[in-house]
């Protein structure tokens, strides 16, 4: 566990809680039992993470304690030879003189002691046998050169000196592996050969209690300050961990915003070819529906002119037929002509004419060229005496106009319908202008479509009406929303600036 290490520092997750708490007893709420285990899964992965990169830095240092301690090995050997040549190259029998046993010791002995260690160095580096087996041999090296020297005090400092050399590999079992070594070597040789290691052949029975207790407790020291070493790098592992998911996340977030930007600009890219193309078709349209406006207005003249001099004829039946075919081309000849005026209007925007507008007066010549359906009551709520707004007042009544048809036009076929028309505002502040009827009302999804061009629900709509309204709106510097709900009817909503706020917007 992380945060049970010595001096290792505590992990906290998402949520707040610690590794060390008990999730699991909180409160049986199921988003906080499902957060305790996001949270329990979240510091898994960290303590799996940090283990791992720990486990790759004791791996390594050890590699390298264990190539630094091959060379021991072999130094140790030539010394051990250069000692016994030194101190005592040559033994007696009788009068003939013989190469010293010491030679043969170190030699042989000192030999197989380097050769093992050296053998699992090089084929399990790093390897937890290979540690403990070069603590036993370590160990061992010192009582043979404590033997070597006859027991000189000074050798067996050696001892300590090993301890050092193996606390590098900051694992405590090592430590006690040597000092566990070197502990029964004294005692075993201190009872059948004690001049091997005291230098005297009877010394007291205690003596190798004292050189076991400074053992122990310079492995002591030593295993605290391996404990102190690994909770040192454990605190590193961590850090870089941290660091680790925090350059993830912000690779991530940057991974994430770059494809959001460029989602974006293909959007972006989709959207001003359609501008372009919209623009082009606007341009085409602007001039097809001036072209068509002069043949329309003279078809229209013709047949008016038809129509006068068929009332003053005798009428047949024949001609009462021909009476009504020639309303229905006035008909759909004005039809023609009013998807013309808004393909131009829409294709077209021209400056504001501003002036004082009386809305209660526009709202009554609006009622005037509405056409009236049965059982719809348009009401012109607007005040009289209401503060007339500085706007193009042909453009408004265009807008006041489609939006009142819009409405009649949601009344579902044999129910009683209201329209209601109010105006409230002026004196310096924007005026405001209500438009609602209680109709079959608008979705939600239509709602935020219904102010795109060439979207319409009506069979035989052009898609234009509420576009051509938006776009008027903005040219006043207004605003146009709508609330409505599904079966409940629809309030449109105009807010204009005040008189010189909208003339500053024409200018």
């Amino acid at each position: 566990m992380i945060d049970q290490e010595v001096g290792a520092p505590v992990l906290r997750g998402r949520f707040g809680h610690t590794r060390g708490e008990d999730v699991r007893t909180e409160a049986p709420v199921s988003t906080e039992a499902s957060g305790s285990r996001v949270l329990a899964r979240g510091v898994d992965a960290l303590e799996v993470r940090v283990e791992a990169l720990l486990g790759e830095h004791l791996e390594a240092v050890r590699r390298r304690v264990d190539s630094r301690f091959a060379v021991l090995m072999v130094g140790q050997w030539l010394v051990a030879i250069a000692v016994a040549a030194v101190l005592s190259p040559f033994a007696w029998q009788g009068t003939s003189r013989v190469v010293h046993p010491h030679l043969h010791v170190a030699g042989v002995l000192g030999g197989l002691l380097s050769a093992f260690p050296l053998v699992l160095v090089r084929l399990r580096p790093g390897d937890v046998a290979t540690r403990h087996v070069v603590a036993v041999a370590q160990m061992l090296w010192a009582a043979l050169f404590i033997h070597l020297t006859g027991g000189r005090i000074e050798t067996h400092f050696y001892v300590f000196g090993s301890l050092a050399f193996l606390a590098f590999y900051r694992d405590p079992a090592v430590m006690a592996t040597a000092t566990v070594t070197a502990v029964l070597e004294h005692c075993l040789r201190g009872i059948w050969w004690p001049e091997s290691i005291f230098g005297v052949s009877n010394p007291a029975w205690w003596r190798f209690l004292e050189h076991a207790f400074w053992m122990v407790f310079v492995n002591g020291v030593l295993v605290i300050a391996c404990r102190e070493t690994l909770g040192e790098m454990r605190r590193v592992a961590v850090q870089q961990v941290l660091l680790e998911g925090a350059y993830a996340n912000e690779r991530v977030d940057h991974e994430h915003a770059l494809a959001r930007v460029r989602r974006e600009l293909s959007s972006y890219r989709e959207q001003a070819a359609r501008v372009e193309k919209l623009a082009a078709v606007g341009r085409m349209t602007a001039t097809v529906s001036h072209e068509l406006r002069n043949p329309l207005a003279a078809a229209r003249t013709a047949n008016a002119v038809v129509v006068r001099h068929l009332r003053k004829l005798d009428v047949t039946l024949a001609d009462q037929r021909l009476q009504r075919f020639l309303e229905i081309i006035e008909r759909e000849l004005a039809v023609c002509s009013r998807i013309s005026s808004e393909l131009l209007d829409f294709a077209r925007e021209r400056p504001l004419e501003l002036r004082p507008c009386s809305l209660h007066a526009l709202m009554e010549e609006v009622l005037d060229v509405v056409p009236a359906r049965e059982g719809v009551r348009i009401q012109n709520s607007v005040p009289p005496s209401l503060a007339p707004p500085w706007v193009d007042r042909e453009l408004l009544r265009k807008v006041l106009i489609n939006l009142v048809q819009n409405a009649v036009e949601a009344m579902p076929e044999g129910r009683p319908g209201r329209v209601d028309v109010f105006a409230e505002g002026g004196n310096g502040s924007a005026f405001i202008i209500r438009v609602s009827d209680n109709g079959m009302g608008i979705s939600e999804a239509m709602q935020e479509r219904i102010f795109e061009p060439l979207f319409t629900t009506k069979p035989a709509g052009t898609g234009l009406g509420l576009s051509v309204v938006a776009s008027a709106v903005r040219q006043h510097g207004g605003t146009l929303r709508v609330e409505s709900r599904d079966g409940e009817g629809s309030v449109f909503t105009l807010c204009l600036p005040a008189g010189c706020q909208a003339a500053e917007v024409a200018l």
